[in-house]
């Protein structure tokens, strides 16, 4: 894995290349004191201070358990503290609200690599729909996948020079509240070639993929042909679809191959050992009933930047959990 494999996945540096099949986006750059307040973590989580009346939001998020009380004593000399001023950036937030309005009044935030679906929780919605400077600020400063973006994107890269890049992006998605998570597939590709297709959501079983599982792949094998193949610099990659229930398919991300990236329904050593070769059969996978459903990962920890490396508690649980599934199906051929 090498920086500028990293660095193609950045959504500023594809985007521009396959805005017209994918999901309509706005990019901004972000100033350098945007990115140091999102990293501090010294004082009071504090929200940007909005120049605009349209935030529901408190300036404020408070956390009782990590205040402590104070009493001023009669004499004492010792005086309360004076409050944090909460930070500002009113031309970055005026430019982010026109961007809202644009893309229809709603947006899902993404930095130049991830988006801060680990801290969807912590939104009124529970998930990512933002349609305010202040939500968007509040989901990126609660992200461990933010952080990741922030200081660790090339940790894995052989020919590391720094931490970070020296410009970061924000990326405004335009929010389509009808998708369905079993619509969304990865793709798996190496030396140009296509070898697997899976499912983005493992922790669910949906019937409706098994009736129309060649159909999507023989779908998403022509998207990749079309409208992928040898446009983008990497050789070995994965991208992320949405198939639309009017048959079309939209490009949602990319991928560095192996690294970070989870490789869901197979193991990295699976596609690692694929030869590729062009008579080869694609493979295309989906959990085929309920038994073979991925237990959720909803954790704290960022869903694409879990330690699965060998020998680590993750790489050790899942694949307990294929082998368990692989008795199952065992048993289960065994006794039809």
């Amino acid at each position: 894995m090498k920086e500028e494999d990293i660095n193609r996945c950045q959504i500023q540096e594809w985007y521009p290349n396959f805005k017209s099949i994918s999901i309509k986006t706005l990019i901004h750059e972000l100033p350098e004191s945007f990115i140091q307040y999102l990293l501090d973590d010294s004082g009071p989580f504090l929200l940007p201070l909005s120049i605009t009346n349209d935030d529901a939001l408190p300036n404020r998020v408070r956390k009782p358990e990590e205040e402590e009380d104070f009493v001023a004593l009669e004499g004492s000399e010792d005086e309360a503290e004076e409050p944090t001023p909460p930070p500002s950036f009113p031309e970055l937030e005026m430019e982010i609200k026109a961007s809202i309005e644009s893309l229809g009044g709603a947006v899902f935030p993404k930095l130049n690599w991830s988006a801060p679906k680990d801290s969807a929780w912590i939104s009124s919605t529970g998930n990512l729909k933002c349609t305010s400077f202040s939500e968007i600020a509040l989901l990126l400063r609660s992200s461990d996948s933010v952080v990741h973006d922030l200081c660790h994107a090339y940790d894995s890269c052989e020919d590391k020079t720094s931490s970070r890049p020296s410009v970061f992006f924000l990326a405004l998605r335009k929010w389509y509240p009808s998708l369905h998570p079993e619509m969304e597939f990865r793709c798996f590709v190496r030396d140009k070639l296509l070898l697997g297709i899976c499912q983005r959501e493992v922790t669910n079983f949906y019937p409706a993929l098994l009736e129309r599982k060649c159909e999507f792949n023989t779908m998403i094998e022509d998207f990749f042909v079309e409208k992928v193949k040898g446009k983008f610099g990497s050789e070995s990659y994965t991208f992320d679809v949405y198939v639309t229930k009017d048959g079309r398919v939209k490009l949602l991300d990319f991928n560095p191959w192996g690294a970070s990236t989870l490789p869901l329904l197979f193991t990295w050593d699976e596609l690692e050992e694929n030869s590729g070769g062009e008579g080869d059969e694609l493979e295309f996978r989906i959990v085929e009933s309920r038994c073979g459903i991925r237990p959720g990962l909803k954790t704290a920890v960022p869903y694409d930047y879990l330690d699965t490396s060998s020998g680590s508690g993750w790489d050790q649980f899942l694949r307990k959990a294929d082998e368990e599934l692989r008795q199952q199906m065992s048993l289960t051929e065994a006794g039809g």
